[in-house]
C-alpha cells in the first residue's frame, strides 16, 4: 500500500533476474527476510532456488512460458503492467484487477554483459545475442514508475536498499527510489551507448547521425582545474592500459590535474617499446619536460631529468618498465606527485613508503600507441570527435628531402624525437641527442618562438650543469607541422642541430630546403603531421 503523507511504499513483490549474480543469494535472503515474494527468471531463479528459496517463476505470472532461447520472457503485460500502474489512480488499479494483475514493487536487474562480451573480441553475431532487450525495458518502465517501484541495476546498490527497507520496516521512501531511478536511467543509456557505438564502428559507420559516450563513475574530485570548478574521474570501461585502470599504491586521492597529466605522460613512454630498453618521460602541464632511453632505468630517468631540471620539479614521471630501487632512489631526491609504470618491485615500494605525498601507480602493462580508439571535446553546442592519434613513422617511411641524408645515429634520434613532437603541444619543436630531449619549445603561435625557446632551455640546462656548450650542439630536431618559413630551421641549425624531421607540405618547402642545404643540414619528411592542440 502507498502512504501519500509519508511517500513510503512497501515492497512486498520483487522481480529479479540479473546476469551478474554477485551478492545475490545473501540480498535475497534478506529479502525474503523481510516477507518479500521472489520472482524469478531462468537461470536466476535456479540459482535461487538451489540456496534454498522459495521463488515464483515469472512463466507462472504471465502465463506464457520462456520461449526463443529465453529472448522473449518478460516482455508482458502482467511483468509491464505491474511495474507501470499508478497505485494511485483508480482506473489503473481497476484495470489490474480486471486483469489480475499484482504489483511488483522492486524490480532488481543487470543486464546482459554486452560491454564484457565486445570487450572478449566476440564475433558479430555473439554481440547481438548479447544485446539484452527485456531487461532495459523493465528497467526504463520501473524507474519511470519510481513514485511506487524501486528498481535496483547494480549489485553495488544492495546493501543501500537493505538498508532502507531496515530503516523504514520494509519499505523505501521517495528520495531513495529517485536516486534508484536516475541510477537506472544512466545505465540504460551507458548501455544503448555502448551498443550504437560497437555498432557504428560493426557497420563501418564513421560518422553515425548520432553519437553517445558513457562512463562510470571512477572518483569525485575535489575540484577541476581549478578550486571553484567541480569535476569527477569516470571510465569508459574500455580498459586501455593507463591511470584509469591502475592500482593506486600510496599517496592522496588524484586530482584532475594529476589524471589528466598522468595520462599524457603514460601515453607518451609507452611510444617506447620496453623491448628496445628503459625509458621514462616527465610531464608538467600535459607537456614533455625531458624524455629519454638510457642504459638502465635510473640512467633514463636522470637523462630526462637534465633536459629541464626546473620544470621537472613536482612532475608526472612514467616509465615504461617495472620501476626498480635504484630508480625510485634517483626519483626521491626531488619533489615528484606522481610515478606511473607497468610495475615496482619490492625495493621501489619500500622507498617510496618514506615518501608519503608521492602517488604510485602500477598499470601491469603499456597501452598500445597504435591502437585504434576515438577522442572527443566539447565545444559551445557541441562537441568534436577523431580517431586517436596513433600514427606512426618507421625508418622507411623517411623521404630524404636534402642533399645531405641522415647518418643511422640521426635517424635513430629523428624517429625518437617524432614519437616525442606527437605529444607535444602545437606549435612543438623537440631536440634530441643520443636518445633523450635536450630542449623543447611547446605550445607557441609561432614555431620559430617553439624553436627559440626549446634551444634557450637547452642553453640554461647546460649553465646548470656546468657543460661548455649547450647539448642542442649535434642534435636533431622535430617539427610536429610544417616549417612555412626557413626562419624556424635557420634558429634550429643556430642552436647546433644537424639534421630536421619535419612533415613536409608547405608551398614553401623549396626555400626551407634549399636553407636546408645551405646550412649543411640533412632533413627527412614524413608526410605526416602531430598537430596537439
Amino acid at each position: 500500500m502507498f502512504h501519500p503523507e509519508t511517500n513510503l511504499v512497501p515492497v512486498g513483490r520483487a522481480l529479479i533476474s540479473v546476469s551478474d549474480k554477485t551478492g545475490l543469494i545473501e540480498f535475497a535472503r534478506g529479502l525474503a527476510a523481510q516477507g518479500v515474494e521472489l520472482i524469478s527468471t531462468g537461470g536466476t531463479a535456479a540459482t535461487l532456488r538451489g540456496a534454498g528459496l522459495k521463488v515464483r517463476d515469472v512463466s507462472e505470472v504471465t502465463g506464457f512460458p520462456e520461449m526463443m532461447d529465453g529472448r522473449v520472457k518478460t516482455l508482458h503485460p502482467m511483468v509491464h503492467g505491474a511495474l507501470l500502474a499508478l497505485r494511485d489512480d483508480d482506473e489503473h488499479l481497476l484495470a489490474m484487477a480486471a486483469h489480475g494483475i499484482e504489483p511488483i514493487d522492486l524490480l532488481v536487474v543487470n543486464l546482459y554483459p554486452f560491454e564484457a562480451t565486445v570487450a572478449k573480441g566476440a564475433d558479430y553475431a555473439t554481440c547481438i545475442e548479447n544485446i539484452d532487450i527485456g531487461g532495459p525495458a523493465m528497467i526504463r518502465a520501473a524507474a519511470k514508475n519510481h513514485k511506487f517501484v524501486s528498481v535496483v541495476t547494480d549489485p553495488e546498490d544492495y546493501a543501500a536498499l537493505m538498508a532502507e527497507l531496515q530503516a523504514h520496516d520494509g519499505a523505501t521512501t521517495l528520495a531513495f527510489r529517485k536516486k534508484l531511478a536516475l541510477t537506472a536511467y544512466s545505465r540504460t543509456a551507458a548501455y544503448d551507448a555502448a551498443v550504437s557505438g560497437w555498432m557504428a564502428g560493426a557497420v563501418g559507420e564513421p560518422t553515425p547521425r548520432r553519437r553517445a559516450f558513457a562512463g562510470t563513475l571512477a572518483q569525485s574530485l575535489r575540484y577541476g582545474e581549478n578550486p571553484h570548478q567541480g569535476a569527477a574521474f569516470y571510465t569508459d570501461g574500455s580498459r586501455r592500459p593507463g591511470v584509469a585502470t591502475a592500482e593506486q599504491h600510496q599517496g592522496k586521492e588524484l586530482s584532475y590535474n594529476n589524471i589528466n597529466d598522468t595520462d599524457a605522460a603514460f601515453e607518451l613512454v609507452a611510444e617506447f617499446d620496453p623491448a628496445h630498453g628503459p625509458a621514462c618521460a616527465i610531464i608538467k602541464h600535459a607537456n614533455p619536460c625531458g624524455v629519454a632511453r638510457g642504459a638502465s632505468l635510473a640512467e633514463a630517468y636522470q637523462r630526462a631529468f637534465d633536459c629541464d631540471r626546473t620544470s621537472a620539479f613536482g612532475g608526472i614521471i612514467a616509465l615504461n618498465m617495472t620501476l626498480d630501487g635504484a630508480t625510485a632512489a634517483k626519483i626521491t631526491e626531488i619533489f615528484t606527485e606522481v610515478v606511473i609504470a607497468p610495475e615496482a618491485d619490492e625495493d621501489a615500494r619500500a622507498i617510496f613508503a618514506t615518501k608519503k605525498n608521492l602517488r604510485l601507480l602500477t598499470t601491469g602493462a603499456l597501452p598500445d600507441p597504435r591502437a585504434a580508439g576515438l577522442a572527443f571535446r566539447q565545444v559551445a553546442g557541441g562537441f568534436l570527435v577523431q580517431d586517436r592519434d596513433n600514427g606512426h613513422i618507421g625508418r622507411d617511411d623517411l623521404k630524404v628531402v636534402t642533399k645531405r641524408a641522415p647518418s643511422e645515429a640521426e635517424i635513430r634520434d629523428l624517429l625518437f624525437a617524432w614519437n616525442v613532437a606527437k605529444h607535444v603541444k602545437s606549435n612543438a619543436i623537440v631536440y634530441v641527442k643520443d636518445q633523450a630531449t635536450v630542449g623543447v619549445g611547446a605550445g607557441q603561435m609561432s614555431r620559430v618562438d617553439s624553436t627559440r625557446i626549446a634551444a634557450r632551455k637547452a642553453q640554461d640546462m647546460a649553465e646548470a650543469l656546468g657543460l661548455s656548450a649547450p647539448l642542442t650542439r649535434g642534435s636533431v630536431v622535430a617539427s610536429d607541422a610544417f616549417f612555412p618559413f626557413a626562419d624556424g630551421l635557420l634558429t634550429a641549425a643556430e642552436a647546433g642541430a644537424t639534421a630536421i624531421i619535419q612533415p613536409g607540405g608547405s608551398m614553401r618547402d623549396d626555400e626551407v630546403i634549399r636553407a636546408a642545404d645551405e646550412a649543411g643540414l640533412a632533413m627527412v619528411f614524413t608526410g605526416q603531421r602531430h598537430f596537439r592542440h
